[in-house]
């Protein structure tokens, strides 16, 4: 199986490859970056081709692609890679906007592509251990959720809006308002948050407290924020709490680790064990396509967790509940 990798904007992108290239049978056909320094860096390290024209690349010979480019130019580089009838893995969040959203589904829907989003947190150990606890029953009814996620500011791009189309909240909620729907098996139907900037001097949000209220009446609480400065131990958390009517159970995606003691400027560090998210979702993907089955995460998926995290910023303008649409 051949699949390209569409932009190294996204700091995933290198992990993508490197899984890629851990899976029996899987080439990666080439990079398509029109940003030459970085793409042909990219290129030159994973021993691939390079191109610089998008409509060269995805006239390739293979089977899927990877987008991992700025928010931004998700929608562009979707619909174009489904004309081209190549299979697509998006990296988070799908869009900036609704309509863009709705678009790329359709898009891919009509050329019969499988469009699936990079949410990597569903492919956690512990955070699958839970979800077989909820299934079968042993929490009860699912009555709230309590959820962070709390990383560092990864600067660049991120951090302007027009091509991020948010800051932390829009980095850090999709991913546990997916985790939460995927639990629950329900919408979020309203939320009310809290967002500022107060750990950077940048113009664009870092922090956030977020209430979701869910339509069978499930409350939970989110908190997404880049708020953990170079030196701390590990990158952050993604937790989750879900407090049931039999028991409540925490769980910390990334808390699988040990700790090491150094010399230099991160004298404490966290040493991760646990498995490895980034290649579990790939080799969902690369088996999505070989058996041509509907994807674990599809394009409604990562609609609806963009939609609450932009409900989130039009909360905090209005300075009251929104109540969502619920598509």
């Amino acid at each position: 199986m051949k699949i390209g990798i569409m932009s190294m904007a996204h700091m995933h992108a290198h992990s993508y490859i490197k899984a890629l290239k851990a899976i029996p049978n899987v080439e990666v056909a080439g990079i398509f970056d029109d940003n030459q320094q970085r793409g042909a860096a990219a290129a030159n390290t994973y021993q691939t081709v390079h191109f610089i024209d998008q409509d060269a690349f995805l006239q390739l010979e293979m089977d899927a692609v990877i987008i991992c480019s700025e928010n931004y130019r998700h929608k562009e580089m979707v619909v174009q890679a489904a004309k081209a009838k190549k299979h697509i893995l998006c990296e988070k969040p799908i869009a900036t906007k609704v309509e863009d959203a709705l678009e790329m589904i359709n898009t891919c829907n009509h050329h019969q592509v499988i469009l699936q989003i990079a949410f990597p947190v569903r492919f956690s150990a512990p955070i699958r251990e839970l979800k077989q606890q909820i299934d079968n029953g042993e929490l009860g009814e699912i009555i709230a959720f309590r959820t962070t996620n709390r990383g560092q500011n990864p600067g660049g791009w991120f951090i302007d809006e027009q091509k991020s189309g948010g800051g932390a909240v829009l980095d850090h909620t999709v991913h546990m308002v997916d985790i939460m729907r995927w639990y629950s098996g329900e919408e979020v139907s309203e939320v009310r948050a809290f967002i500022d900037s107060s750990f950077h001097n940048i113009g664009i949000n870092d922090m956030g407290l977020l209430t979701l209220g869910f339509k069978n009446g499930i409350i939970a609480s989110h908190d997404p924020s880049w708020s953990r400065f170079p030196e701390y131990p590990t990158w952050g958390d993604v937790t989750i709490e879900v407090i049931g009517t039999k028991k409540t159970v925490k769980v910390d995606a990334l808390q699988e680790h040990v700790r090491l003691y150094q010399h230099g400027d991160k004298p404490l560090r966290q040493a991760f064990y646990g498995n490895n998210m980034d290649y579990a979702l790939i080799n969902d993907f690369v088996d999505c396509v070989k058996t041509n089955r509907s994807p674990s995460v599809t394009g409604m998926d990562g609609l609806k967790a963009m939609e609450v995290a932009l409900g989130a910023y039009e909360s905090n303008r209005k300075q009251e509940t929104v109540n969502l649409s619920c598509i």
